[in-house]
C-alpha cells in the first residue's frame, strides 16, 4: 500500500557514504510514518573503498565495487536527488546548490567522503590526478589505462602518499598497466614512484607490516621517497621540498585529506582541518540538528584515521540517533573501537592481514579480504524484488505541527495516463458548440487544439498533467514543462504563455512550500527559455505530487504540422529514443540500473524545440510528440488522419539504454497493456506474434521525442542536422505509403 501519511518532517541524507547507506536500510526496515528521507549525493552510484585497489587492478567491475544509490533509495522508499550542495543555512535550514534552490530540512546528516587535499601543493589541481573523487579520478585512470596499452612509449607513473591507500594504488596500478602492456606486446619500459613525506612507508602500521610491504616494494621495482614532501606539480612531473625535480607522465595524490570549505563557512563548528566536529551522538557540537559520519566527522572524545571502517561502523548508531532525534527520544553514545583489522591488497590477488602487532600475507588473505568485500556489497546491490504487500510497517509516527491531511504499484509520467479506448470511449458522443474559428477541436484532435485568431494566424491551446516519475521535484518540474510544451513544437507553433497545475501532498506547510518552489523553480526554467511565459495556475493538496501546464502558442496557418499532412513516400523519422515507461516501471521496482534513469531523465529533460523547428524548415507537414499512447498509437493516429500507411522498420527502433533488458524480463509500465489494445487495430492480425517480439512499439513516453515525415530526398540531411544539433539517436523508422485497404501499420525488420 502507498504510504499516505503527512509528511511531518524532512530528514535529509547529504552523501553516499558507507554510513548513510546503512541509514537507509535501517529506516527502510523499520519506518517512521511522516518522515520523508531524501538522500543526495553528487553521482547516481557510491564505491566502496575497499574494493577499490580490486577495481583499478581489474580484478573487479564497476559495478561489483559501486552501490548504485538511486536504485538502493528507491527500494528504501527514499528520494533521490542527484546534485553536489555548495553551502548551507543553518538559520533557515537550507542546503544549498549552484544551479537549483535550497532544498530544506529537519535534520540533516553529512557523510559526503573526502578528498586529497589540493591547496597545500602549487600545480596540483592542474596538473595531478587525485584519488578522491572516485568518479573524476576513474575517468582518469581508464584514459591512462588506454594511453599505455595504445603507444609504444615509455611511462612514468608517480604517487604521492605512502599510507595504505597509496601502497595498495601503487601496487594496483603497476599490475594493470603490466598486464595491459603485455597483451598488447608492448615492451616499452614503465617506471614507478612512490613518495612519503613520513620517514618511512605505512606509518601507522607495524614493523612487521612495514618490512614485508619494503620488501614486496623492492622486489617490484618500485622506487621510494621517504622523508620527503611534493613541494609542487607541474606538467613534466613534480618538485620536491629538498629540491630536487623528477619527471612523470602521471602523477597520483593519496595525500591528508580534505574537506569542504563550506562547512566551516556555514557556521559549522570545525577543527583545523576543516572537519564538522561531533560529540559522541554524532552530532555536530554546533548544531544538533546536524550529524556527521565518515571521513568529514572529527570525533572529538575518541579522534580515528580517515578509514572506511569507521565509516561502515557508524551506519547503525547513526541510523538510532537519527531516529530518536526525529522522534523526540534520547541518544545513546557511540564509542568507535580502538583497534580494527585492516586487510592491504597487494595488486594481484594477494594480500597482508594486520592488525595491533600482528601481520601476515597470503592468497588466502586475498580470498578472505573478497568474502568480506562481497557480503558487503550484497546487503546494498542484491536487492529482492519488491513485493507491495511486504512493506515494514511504520514502528513511530511524526505528527505535523499544523495543517495537514489524511496498492498497487502504478506509474507517474505518461504511464498515469487514461488509455486511448478509455477516452475515446468517455468523449463519444460529446457535442460541444460549432465554432467557426476552430481549425483543430475535439471533432478534429492534434497534438493541441488550433483556433483562427487575426488574418492567417492562429492560436495554439494545449494542456498536460501527471504525477511524479522522478524523487526530484526540481526536475520534476523541467521535465513536466518540457512535456507540456512538446505539444506546441509539434504543431510548429512557439510557446507564448503558460499557467500552472500543482498538487502537493498533504504535508506541513514548510515541507510544501519547499516542494512547490523547487518545482516551480524548475518548470521556469525551461519555460524561460522556450519564451513562454507563466502567467499564473492553480494549487491544491492531494496524496501525491502532480504537476501540469496549459500552454498556449502562436503559428501562422501556413505553418502548423498536422496529423493528417502526412504524404506517400514520407520518410518518418523520430528524434529521442524509446523505453522510458518500461525503465520508470523498473525504477519503482528498483531493478533498473541508476546509470540507465540518468540517461532516461536527460532525454525527458532535453527540448523539443530546436527538433520540431528544424523539422518545419525541412518542408515536413506531419508531426507529433511521442507520450503517454506509445510509438504505435502517435503512428496510428498519423496514418487515419492522413488516410496512408506506414511501413516500420523495428531493428531501427532507437532505444535507451536498459529498456530491452526490463522488458525482456516482464517489466512494462502499467499503460503499457491498454495501449496494446488501443493500437493493435492499427496491425494486421497475422503479425501478433511480431508485436510481441517489440514491446517498446506500446511503450509509453514522457517528455519523449518528435515522430515526422519528410520527403524522401531530404530525410538523410535532416537526420544528420538533428544529430549535429543534440538529437544524437535521430534515425528513420520507416516510411508512409498509399493504402490499399489493409492495416495502416506495418512492422518489418530490415532498415529502411
Amino acid at each position: 500500500m502507498l504510504d499516505t501519511a503527512p509528511i511531518a518532517k524532512e530528514l535529509l541524507l547529504l552523501g553516499g557514504g558507507h554510513a548513510h547507506v546503512t541509514v537507509l536500510k535501517r529506516f527502510a526496515m523499520a519506518p517512521v510514518a511522516g518522515l520523508r528521507i531524501t538522500l543526495i549525493n553528487r553521482g547516481y552510484a557510491t564505491p566502496y573503498s575497499g574494493m577499490l585497489p580490486g577495481l583499478i587492478a581489474g580484478h573487479y567491475t564497476f559495478d561489483e565495487t559501486h552501490i548504485d544509490l538511486g536504485r538502493l533509495a528507491r527500494y528504501c522508499r527514499a528520494r533521490f536527488i542527484c546534485d553536489d550542495a555548495i553551502g548551507i543555512d543553518t538559520e533557515r535550514k537550507h542546503l544549498l546548490f549552484r544551479d537549483r534552490p535550497p532544498v530544506r530540512y529537519d535534520v540533516l546528516s553529512i557523510d559526503t567522503g573526502s578528498a586529497p587535499d589540493l591547496s597545500t601543493i602549487p600545480g596540483a589541481l592542474e596538473h595531478a590526478v587525485p584519488v578522491k573523487p572516485i568518479s573524476a579520478f576513474l575517468e582518469r585512470w581508464n584514459a591512462l589505462c588506454a594511453r599505455a596499452s595504445g603507444t609504444d612509449a615509455p611511462l612514468n607513473i608517480a604517487v604521492a602518499g605512502a599510507g595504505a591507500g597509496g601502497i595498495e594504488l601503487i601496487l594496483a596500478a603497476q599490475y594493470r598497466l603490466q598486464s595491459l602492456r603485455r597483451s598488447a606486446g608492448i615492451g616499452a619500459p614503465m617506471s614507478f614512484h612512490l613518495y612519503s613525506a613520513s620517514g618511512e612507508i605505512l606509518p601507522a602500521f607495524n614493523s612487521k607490516v612495514r618490512s614485508i610491504f619494503s620488501h614486496l616494494l623492492a622486489e617490484r621495482r618500485i622506487t621510494v621517497s621517504c622523508g620527503v614532501k611534493v613541494s609542487s606539480i607541474n606538467q613534466n612531473g613534480l618538485e620536491l621540498d629538498n629540491g630536487e625535480t623528477h619527471y612523470a607522465d602521471e602523477v597520483l595524490l593519496v595525500t591528508d585529506a580534505g574537506a569542504p570549505g563550506w562547512f566551516g563557512a556555514g557556521g559549522l563548528a570545525c577543527d583545523d582541518g576543516g572537519f564538522i566536529r561531533v560529540a559522541d551522538t554524532l552530532q555536530s557540537l554546533s548544531h544538533p540538528d546536524i550529524f556527521a559520519a565518515g571521513d568529514v566527522a572529527a570525533s572529538v572524545n575518541h579522534p580515528r584515521p580517515k578509514a572506511g571502517v569507521f565509516a561502515v561502523r557508524q551506519g547503525s548508531p547513526l541510523a538510532r540517533n537519527l531516529r530518536n532525534m526525529l522522534t523526540g527520544k534520547s541518544l545513546i553514545p557511540f564509542v568507535p573501537q580502538k583497534q580494527f583489522l585492516s586487510l592491504v591488497s597487494t595488486g594481484g590477488r594477494h594480500a597482508v592481514a594486520a592488525r595491533n602487532r600482528f601481520g601476515i600475507s597470503g592468497d588466502w588473505v586475498w580470498r578472505w579480504k573478497d568474502w568480506i568485500d562481497r557480503r558487503f556489497m550484497s546487503k546494498f546491490n542484491d536487492l529482492p524484488p519488491m513485493d507491495p504487500g511486504s512493506i515494514p510497517k511504520p514502528v513511530a509516527h511524526i505528527e505535523l505541527a499544523e495543517g495537514g491531511g489524511p496498492e498497487t504499484m502504478r506509474c507517474g509520467g505518461c504511464g498515469a495516463k487514461v488509455g486511448a479506448d478509455i477516452l475515446g470511449e468517455a468523449l463519444r458522443g460529446l457535442a460541444p458548440i460549432d465554432h467557426a474559428d476552430v481549425i483543430a477541436g475535439l471533432d478534429a484532435p492534434d497534438d493541441a487544439a488550433i483556433v483562427r485568431n487575426a488574418g492567417r494566424n492562429a492560436l495554439v491551446h494545449t494542456v498536460d498533467s501527471f504525477r511524479a516519475l522522478v524523487d526530484d521535484p526540481y526536475a520534476f518540474g523541467q521535465i513536466a514543462a518540457n512535456h507540456a510544451l512538446s505539444d506546441i513544437f509539434a504543431m510548429g507553433a512557439k510557446p507564448r504563455t503558460a499557467l500552472a497545475i500543482a498538487t502537493l501532498p498533504y504535508a506541513d506547510p514548510a515541507v510544501t512550500a519547499g516542494d512547490l518552489h523547487q518545482m516551480m523553480a524548475g518548470a521556469i526554467s525551461v519555460l524561460n527559455e522556450a519564451g513562454a511565459a507563466l502567467v499564473g495556475g492553480h494549487t491544491s493538496e492531494g496524496a501525491e505530487l502532480t504537476l501540469g501546464f496549459a500552454i498556449n502558442g502562436a503559428i501562422d496557418e501556413s505553418d502548423i504540422m498536422r496529423k493528417g499532412g502526412l504524404r506517400p513516400g514520407d520518410r518518418i523519422i523520430v528524434t529521442k529514443p524509446l523505453g522510458i515507461g518500461a525503465l520508470f516501471a523498473a525504477d519503482m521496482q528498483a531493478r533498473a540500473k541508476s546509470q540507465w534513469i540518468e540517461a532516461a531523465i536527460a532525454s525527458m529533460l532535453q527540448s523539443n524545440g530546436p527538433a520540431a523547428q528544424t523539422i518545419l524548415a525541412a518542408g515536413s507537414q506531419a508531426c507529433t510528440d511521442i507520450t503517454g499512447f506509445g510509438l504505435a498509437g502517435h503512428l496510428g493516429e498519423l496514418t487515419q488522419s492522413s488516410g496512408v500507411c506506414i511501413s516500420i522498420a523495428a531493428d531501427a527502433l532507437p532505444l535507451l539504454e536498459g529498456a530491452s533488458s526490463v522488458m525482456a524480463e516482464g517489466i512494462f509500465s502499467s499503460l503499457h497493456d491498454q495501449n496494446v489494445r488501443s493500437a493493435q487495430r492499427y496491425f494486421d492480425p497475422t503479425q501478433a506474434d511480431a508485436l510481441k517480439r517489440h514491446p517498446v512499439l506500446f511503450d509509453p513516453q514522457t517528455s519523449g521525442g518528435l515522430a515526422a515525415g519528410v520527403e524522401a530526398g531530404k530525410a538523410p540531411e535532416l537526420v544528420a542536422h538533428l544529430r549535429r544539433n543534440g538529437y544524437p539517436e535521430a534515425c528513420i523508422i520507416g516510411e508512409a505509403a498509399v493504402r490499399d485497404g489493409g492495416a495502416w501499420l506495418k512492422l518489418h525488420d530490415a532498415k529502411p
